[in-house]
């Protein structure tokens, strides 16, 4: 539960801070993890960015001072880190619907709340896992920049897999000398909107492999060597995968001692001939927190 704690301290530190410069810096060391984890954190919890969390604070805020009979636009916006009037009424008017000005005289106000982290206890469905230490391998394969989807098949990702063609399946078959001998996806270089389905990814199609040579045709990604968080489901294809992913975000990483390293997130299934019944595995890159 020490994830939960000392995320909230972390927010506890941005709702003292709303008018001042936020230390990213005191935001990774409250929450115990770099910024980089911190971020990807928050953003699967939440469904939304950390900036975008930061800025909906201020201007709710903001609207709070603009109603004291005695705000000015032009105070508050420098309060809240805004280098001009303008910037503040455009960036308010977005997020509420009215200018700064007419908030005093507003039927209808805009409020976002501060944000708690808790720990929602769900029943009925049971998350398989193992933790695994393996050697540093390469993704070889084909790759491309696809948007961020969260419900049912990507068609850019279905249009990337119809790409390959046989003599390059072939290849990439060839090149399999670990226990995973199926084709995998990886995504990874995820936009900052992943949890609001906004923004795109960097997704390739190919095989796991260690071999020590050049691979002319194929795009490359060196994975370190790391421990992985290893997920299993078996079920409807491909709700049963996404519906894990949610989980390992919503519920396993909250409860555990793990944080997320920077590595590419891998996937991959077993026959596909029979949809409703699809094996199936995910690969998190995790490390112990100190």
């Amino acid at each position: 539960m020490d994830t939960l704690k000392n995320m909230n301290a972390a927010l506890r530190y941005i709702e003292n801070n709303l008018d001042n410069e936020i230390d990213y810096f005191q935001i990774a060391t409250l929450s115990g993890t770099s910024e980089y984890h911190f971020r990807r954190l928050f953003s699967y919890l939440s469904g939304m960015s950390l900036n975008t969390y930061i800025r909906n604070r201020k201007l709710s805020q903001a609207s709070l001072d603009l109603q004291k009979d005695n705000s000015k636009v032009i105070d508050i916006a420098v309060k809240y880190g805004y280098n001009s009037a303008d910037g503040f009424t455009r960036a308010f008017k977005e997020w509420s619907g009215i200018n700064p000005s007419e908030v005093k005289k507003a039927k209808n106000l805009k409020l976002f709340p501060q944000m708690t982290f808790q720990l929602t206890i769900r029943g009925g469905n049971d998350l398989n896992y193992r933790v695994e230490k393996k050697e540093a391998f390469k993704l070889v394969g084909i790759s491309k920049r696809v948007p961020i989807i969260f419900e049912g098949q990507n068609p850019e990702i279905i249009k990337l897999i119809q790409s390959i063609t046989k003599e390059q399946k072939e290849k990439l078959q060839s090149f399999r000398n670990t226990d995973v001998k199926t084709v995998v996806q990886a995504s990874y270089n995820f936009d900052s909107g992943r949890n609001k389905e906004n923004g795109s990814l960097d997704h390739i199609v190919g095989s796991i492999t260690t071999l020590t040579r050049e691979f002319p045709g194929f795009d490359v990604v060196k994975v370190p060597e790391v421990t992985w968080a290893i997920f299993t489901s078996q079920g409807p294809f491909p709700q049963t995968m996404q519906d894990t992913w949610a989980k390992i975000a919503s519920e396993w990483l909250p409860s555990t001692n793990y944080e997320l390293e920077n590595v590419p997130e891998i996937s991959f299934t077993g026959d596909l001939t029979e949809m409703q019944n699809v094996y199936s595995e995910i690969w998190i890159g995790v490390k112990e927190k100190n």
